[in-house]
This record gives C-alpha cells, structure tokens and sequence, in this order.
C-alpha cells in the first residue's frame, strides 16, 4: 500500500535550484533512504515532504492527504508524520517526564513502552538539559512517537552521536519499524547509515535525482563516480583496460570507463586477465590492499590472502558479479 507519493516537488530560492523537480513514493513499512553529499538537497527535500519549507512546484500526499506547507497553513505538516531533525530541539530545563506528558496522545501502559523501546525510562526524572547528546535524541524520537505518527522523517539522526549512542538510536529506529509498523524515511550522507537498513536508495546531487535502486545495486552498479564514491572505495578503469577485463563486448566504447569495487577484483600470476605491476602490498586487518598499475590506471584490490611483493607481476581479473 503507498504511503507516501512525492510529485513534481521542486524548490527554487534566490534563483537557484535548490531542488530540481523529483516524484517518487514509498510504500507502508517500506524503508527508504535519501542519499547524497553535504548541499544535495536531502535535508531540504525531507522537510518538504514534512510541510516545513513550501515547495515552489508539486505536492505532497500522504495516504493520499496533501501535505500544507507554511504558506498554507499557520500549523504546517500533516498529523500523521513526524520529523526527527540532527537536534533535539527539546524544551530546556523541564523533567522529561513533563515533555513527554504534553507531548503523549497514548494511554499510560502505551506511553511506558514506548519509554522502555526508546531506552528512556530511567531518564524520566531528569532534566532535559542534564542528558547526553544521545539521550536528548532518544528522548525526542519518544516524544515523536507519542503522537502515534504513521511516517516518521529521520533527518541525519546520527550525526552528532558517538560510536555507542549510534548504534543504540539505529537500534531503536530497527524496532520502531518492526514493532511498532511506523514507516520511515531516513536521510543520510554516511553509507554505513544507509546500506545495512534501506530497503531502497535515492541518490541525490546538487538536488537532482541521479539513480535509485536497492543497496546492493547502487553499491556494486553505480552509475557514476559520484555515487560510487559514497558507498565506498573504488577503481576507474579507463579505455582498452574494460575490454581486457572481460566485462564488455567488442562493440563497447574503448574509452568508457568502468567503476569497479576493490574486491571485485582478483590478482593471479598467470593469465588470463590485464597484466600489471604490484605497486604497494598493505595489511588491513581482515584483509589485505594491495596497489597494482594497469597499463592506463592504478588500481587497489582487497584479497583475504596475498602472498606476493611489491614489483612482481600480476593478471587482474573481474569477478563475476550478481545481478540485482
């Protein structure tokens, strides 16, 4: 069932575009993510979608309700969404307990397991300018949830949060989902935010919508450097170097470049494969990264074993990849 269906939204300030028109929707219990680097307009978009910011075209509906922007309405939004922002935002110096009763449309035994989801029921009595960063978030997501929303907008949730506070809210917002059937849509510029939880990507630049897809498509088919580089580490294979891989026909550009993930690729002493020269040989732990240039490119592989030393010959093979 669609949940929520953006069409034609575009926002245009000053002259400038800083969303570019963009429909899409999202299904109930559908997890989607907007990705892109500081500047590409997710944040933007996202409060958009919440009724924050009025859009200069288009239009937001949720379950088929438009959604009214501040020049629509003196209270903008739609009831049933809710936007957690990088702050808090909480009310200084009350009890939580207090913020959170104002906030509450649940019964009590409702309201408490919610507190208990969010890892906040010992923070009651406190107040809100004695938490933690991580616990202000938390606290916050509560009282959120409270107004049982039917979409929540998760815009960069993690991005002031230590390792261990991150881990605990991505934790929560898993429960959320599946406990709870709230619908929500996550925006982030970090791909270990996105990868692991998305059931969807969109990949926004200079707010335009450069590709959607799956994780594992965007990550192993990018289709562009752009978004190859915000997913993770990669090489680009120029010219007759693609052909030597194996990966096109003869009827292939030459000169195109391919994107291709370090561990898409394997190093052999013999052929088949493109010949080339180990540069560096670096132990990472898990794995080793090792250098090795191509005839035309520099390229880095990531292989559990490797035995051999900077200078020796190698054969650069692309391993298969599965479709998506």
């Amino acid at each position: 069932m669609e949940l929520l269906r953006v069409s034609d939204i575009s926002l245009v300030e000053r002259e400038a575009v800083v969303v570019a028109p963009i429909s899409f929707d999202q299904r109930a219990h559908h997890k989607l993510a907007l990705a892109g680097e500081s500047g590409a307009g997710k944040s933007t978009l996202l409060q958009i979608i919440a009724g924050l910011i009025q859009p200069s075209t288009g239009e937001i509906r949720i379950q088929g309700e438009r959604v009214r922007g501040p020049h629509e309405a003196l209270v903008p939004g739609h009831p049933g969404v809710a936007y957690l922002s990088q702050k808090s935002d909480l009310p200084h110096s009350l009890r939580v307990e207090q913020v959170l009763r104002y906030a509450s449309k649940r019964p009590a035994a409702e309201a408490q397991a919610l507190y208990e989801l969010c890892r906040i029921d010992h923070l009651l009595a406190r107040r809100t300018d004695q938490l933690s960063g991580g616990e202000q978030q938390r606290v916050a997501l509560a009282r959120l949830l409270l107004g049982s929303p039917r979409l929540l907008l998760l815009d960069e949730p993690y991005s002031n949060l230590d390792r261990v506070h991150k881990r605990q809210l991505q934790a929560i917002i898993e429960e959320v989902g599946t406990r709870l059937g709230i619908t929500c849509l996550l925006v982030s510029h970090d791909a270990t935010d996105v990868l692991p939880w998305a059931d969807e990507i969109l990949v926004l630049r200079r707010g335009q919508l450069v590709q959607r897809g799956t994780p594992q498509q965007l990550y192993a088919q990018p289709t562009d450097e752009y978004t190859a580089a915000l997913f993770g580490d990669y090489n680009l294979v120029r010219g007759a170097d693609r052909l030597a891989l194996g990966v096109a026909s003869a009827s292939s550009a030459a000169d195109a470049p391919l994107l291709v993930r370090p561990e898409q690729l394997a190093l052999a002493a013999s052929g088949p494969g493109l010949p080339g020269i180990v540069q560096a040989v670096r132990f990472m732990g898990s794995y080793y990264e090792i250098e090795v240039q191509l005839p035309e490119s520099l390229v880095r592989a990531r292989l559990r074993h490797f035995a051999s030393q900077p200078g020796a010959q190698v054969f650069v093979e692309l391993l298969p990849q599965p479709l998506y």
